[in-house]
């Protein structure tokens, strides 16, 4: 059987119209063109779909018993069809995030609701997560992207650098260090320091960054809010990357730049290798690089 969606709109226009002509006209063909597929159609089916007489054109008992699947079969590729458009086009999709919580509630809400007011019609989620559980998202295919440092292993994956994440210190106004316009890693030797937990990016980096250096942790907590309010109460002081410090906008707080050239996270668009963006996830990718590019610049 070799009959396509063309026959189907024949046949439709067909018992629809009840005359060639018109019928033919309707399907944007010639009259020859439209009788060839309403012929076939017969062929392939074995039995005469219509009855022609010189004036009209009616379905046979086989037609009717054939019609109303024909009309659903249509309705249903049509409608196929359109949604397949509507996606293509971004009129239609869904968008899932996978972010690190500084991003997450820093730069994206502002993106996203520009997002939306151009996309109405594409579907947004955001799970905020700490590095390996974005990256864990991507990999069970939960979300189209990460916004994360680069995992260790990456075999899978495409990891495109996005942005560069500077580190400051974070201190109360009343603080010696608040009296300093640069502060050295040496500095924070001796300081009572609050400290992210260790499965953050954060933490993984200033680690990283300061061996062989000892900090004294006084505390560890989870969130950066949690971070923000224990200095802001005097406990310690605290260092957190560029994207986080809209956390740190507090009064009693005061932000220094820490003069550590070597202290950089790089967040990163991580995706699966072996999957293509949809037109929705596109978008969004889009979005980002305008974004970001700007911000460089």
């Amino acid at each position: 059987m070799n009959l396509s969606v063309k026959h189907l709109r024949a046949f439709v226009a067909l018992a629809t119209h009840r005359n060639f002509t018109r019928a033919a006209r309707a399907c944007h063909l010639s009259q020859s063109a439209f009788s060839a597929l309403v012929q076939t159609l017969e062929e392939q089916a074995g039995s005469r779909l219509f009855e022609r007489t010189t004036r009209h054109v009616e379905l046979s008992a086989d037609g009717v018993r054939f019609e109303e699947t024909a009309r659903r079969l249509l309705a249903d590729f049509e409608a196929a069809f359109e949604d397949l458009r509507a996606h293509a086009e971004r009129r239609k999709g869904r968008v899932s995030i996978a972010a690190l919580p500084s991003i997450a509630g820093g730069d994206l809400p502002p993106l996203l609701a520009a997002f939306r007011q151009r996309y109405p019609g594409i579907a947004l989620e955001l799970f905020d997560q700490l590095a390996d559980g974005c990256i864990d998202l991507v990999r069970r295919g939960r979300a189209d992207f990460a916004l994360a440092p680069a995992p260790a292993q990456d075999d899978d994956l495409r990891v495109e650098p996005l942005v560069h994440d500077t580190f400051h210190l974070v201190c109360p106004t009343t603080h010696a260090l608040a009296r300093k316009r640069r502060i050295t890693p040496q500095m924070l030797a001796g300081q009572p320091f609050i400290h992210l937990s260790r499965t953050s990016s954060v933490r993984q980096h200033l680690d990283a960054a300061l061996h062989p250096l000892k900090l004294s942790s006084v505390m560890e907590v989870e969130h950066l809010a949690t971070v923000a309010a224990l200095v802001q109460a005097g406990l310690g002081v605290s260092v957190v990357p560029s994207l986080a410090l809209f956390q740190f906008q507090r009064d009693g707080l005061a932000v220094r730049p820490l003069q550590m050239p070597s202290l950089v996270r790089d967040i990163c668009l991580v995706r699966l290798r072996e999957r293509g963006d949809s037109a929705a996830a596109a978008a969004m990718i889009d979005c980002l690089h305008e974004h970001y590019g700007r911000r460089r610049v």
